[in-house]
């Protein structure tokens, strides 16, 4: 009685051992660093500019080392971290807007456990620092503008299918008035528009020449939330191109987008990431004879060394009408990109390409970048920014044939040319314009400070279990304390291994975590000193305790998982990470507190003949 198969003592040991492995790059604090990479992303990182970042630190007086150099990312490491903001802002001085430098933390983990894919787990804004930024989208300019592109696109139907119109204006908000020659015309242009515009509600009125349409409810809610969705991937993979370790960039209602950058400091910095947004334009080359063409450069140059082209000023498509892009190769091996559009995209596109067999397209590049300029200002130094829009040329090419949804971009230098245009259009732009409503910054001192007062909590509450049970239960007490500990490791093993983000209010979870998880062990160990009273021998009191009080532990950790679940599913950020760890403690404390003791307890008192249980004595 009380002992346990040898595969039973195996699994348990594995999983303790595999928990440790997993715990241990959390004992490698990062050092401060400064990550530094290219505004263009095509662009990398020169040794000239690795040179200039070290002499810049070097004449600061700041201490640096373990410089890392890659196509597109310079890490330098600090011996100080109160000396990162101060070596940030000498850098971005020397190396000016060509460059975005950031704050980072570079690991410590030794390589043997990066290779068996142990990393420290992330910590969340509030733990590491940076900022955090409410962002509102401007859903009436959106819908104003989906509006105007359906206004010209009714032209283009109606005239196809000859209707007789006056004119398609806009009539007030979200509206618009369509005037139709007569009443004949106008029932005919409604029978046309009902049939392939189901999205618009009809609205005659007095005048039978006159028809006015608007949005339904379902199509406002259907742009609105693609407006939304489009702007999340938008700025997730531009944040993501920085390298901030941990960006959380999260829809809030129905129209507000947070944005939170662990590890940035500077607000002003943050600010010039989001506005790093961009879009696409397809436009055809302008004939000879066009009188009002439009100049743009190439952004670099093409294989034929022409460096501008005239464009027509009409819009064939945007980067909105792309649904996927992918590099691949023509049949001499010259690289080329792989274009899929939607319905609405490849439509015009396909009226265009039948046209204009022969002619070349364009793929135009439209950024809009953040400058910095440093000016003296009373004697002391200021930073000024200002917002400019940048138009470039990434592929002029001649269209082959006629094609509407899927296409082939050719005429390109380089795969990495390729690779960049198929992400910029894959990337997007955003569908509609932001503003930021709320701003505030999370100092990285005061992230220390979370840190060290989480600590200070576990470790108090960790001691005062450790003295209770000692006390209360002696041997058994000691095995609670041992699997208590356990159940710590396996609870940040569990947060590093599966990636996910500790927060203060996770912190908070791990300290609810230890009580739970002693409760545990004192529910067994009052089921034990019943038995006991009851007149069962020990061991058969102990194995009766550890059988009888199971199906009340589990009872009980199944309602309060319940209830962690659903606070992840319906909570934010800080919700969900206090519902993470409460639910990875009450999983690894089912382990700690059942399996754990009682391989202990059998190792130790299973198959020995007991006149008594050392458990509650003080309370006799």
């Amino acid at each position: 009685m009380n002992r346990y198969p040898l595969w039973k003592y195996l699994v348990i040991a594995i999983v303790c051992l595999l928990g440790l492995l997993y715990a241990a790059p959390n004992f490698y604090p990062p050092d401060a660093a400064i990550q530094i990479a290219t505004t263009d992303s095509r662009q990398v990182v020169t040794p000239k500019a690795y040179d200039l970042a070290n002499k810049t630190l070097d004449d600061a007086g700041i201490v640096h080392f373990g410089e890392d150099l890659s196509e597109r990312n310079l890490l330098i490491r600090l011996g100080d971290e109160t000396k990162q903001l101060e070596a940030k802002a000498v850098l971005q001085r020397a190396l000016g807007d060509e460059y975005i430098v950031a704050l980072n933390k570079a690991p410590t983990t030794p390589d043997w456990l990066v290779s068996l894919g142990a990393t420290p787990m992330s910590l969340g804004l509030d733990l590491s620092g940076g900022v955090h930024f409410l962002m509102e989208v401007d859903m009436e300019s959106y819908l104003d503008a989906q509006l105007n592109d359906y206004a010209a696109d009714i032209k283009r139907v109606m005239r196809e299918e000859k209707v007789r119109f006056r004119s398609v204006s806009r009539d007030g908000r979200q509206s618009l008035s369509i005037q139709f020659r007569d009443a004949a015309n106008l029932a005919e242009g409604e029978t046309l528009l009902r049939k392939q515009y189901s999205e618009f509600l009809r609205h005659p009125t007095t005048d039978d020449t006159i028809l006015r349409i608007n949005f339904t409810e379902v199509k406002i809610k259907e742009l609105e939330d693609y407006a939304i969705n489009q702007n999340l991937t938008t700025l997730k993979n531009r944040v993501n191109e920085l390298g901030v370790a941990e960006p959380q960039v999260l829809r809030q209602g129905r129209n507000r987008i947070v944005v939170e950058l662990p590890g940035v400091q500077d607000t002003a910095q943050a600010k010039k990431i989001l506005g790093k947004s961009a879009n696409l334009e397809f436009r055809l080359e302008a004939d000879i004879n066009d009188n009002n063409p439009e100049i743009f450069q190439f952004r670099s140059g093409n294989s034929s060394g022409q460096i501008s082209a005239n464009l027509e000023r009409s819009v064939i498509i945007t980067g909105d009408n792309v649904t996927n892009a992918r590099v691949s190769y023509d049949q001499n091996g010259l690289p080329e990109v792989s274009v899929s559009l939607d319905g609405k995209g490849g439509s015009h596109m396909g009226q265009t390409t039948k046209k204009g067999i022969g002619r070349r397209m364009a793929v135009l590049f439209i950024e809009q970048k953040t400058e910095t300029e440093y000016r003296v200002v009373n004697g002391e130094q200021k930073v000024f920014y200002s917002t400019v829009t940048e138009k470039g040329i990434i592929s002029l090419a001649t269209i082959r044939g006629i094609f509407s949804n899927s296409f082939v971009i050719q005429g390109l230098d380089s795969p990495a040319e390729a690779s960049e245009l198929a992400l910029l259009l894959r990337a997007g732009a955003l569908a509609a314009p932001m503003k930021i409503i709320n701003e505030r910054t999370i100092g990285a001192s005061l992230g220390e400070d979370n840190i060290d007062l989480g600590i200070l909590s576990v470790a108090i509450g960790f001691m005062a279990v450790v003295v209770f049970m000692l006390v209360a239960y002696k041997l058994f007490g000691f095995f609670a304390v041992i699997a208590l500990s356990v159940n710590l490791v396996l609870i940040i093993a569990l947060l590093s291994l599966l990636g996910a983000t500790l927060t203060l209010p996770g912190i908070a979870g791990i300290v609810l975590t230890v009580g739970m998880a002693v409760d545990a062990n004192v529910l067994i160990f009052s089921r034990i000193r019943e038995e006991l009273n009851n007149g069962l021998p020990p061991q058969s009191a102990i194995n009766s305790g550890y059988e009888r009080a199971f199906v009340t532990i589990l009872d009980a950790n199944i309602t309060t998982l319940i209830v962690a679940v659903i606070l992840y599913a319906v909570g934010t950020g800080p919700i969900k990470g206090f519902a993470v760890t409460l639910s990875f403690g009450i999983i690894t404390s089912m382990f700690t507190a059942i399996m754990l003791t009682r391989a202990f307890v059998n190792l130790t008192l299973g198959g020995r003949e007991l006149k008594t249980v050392p458990v509650w004595e003080i309370w006799k």
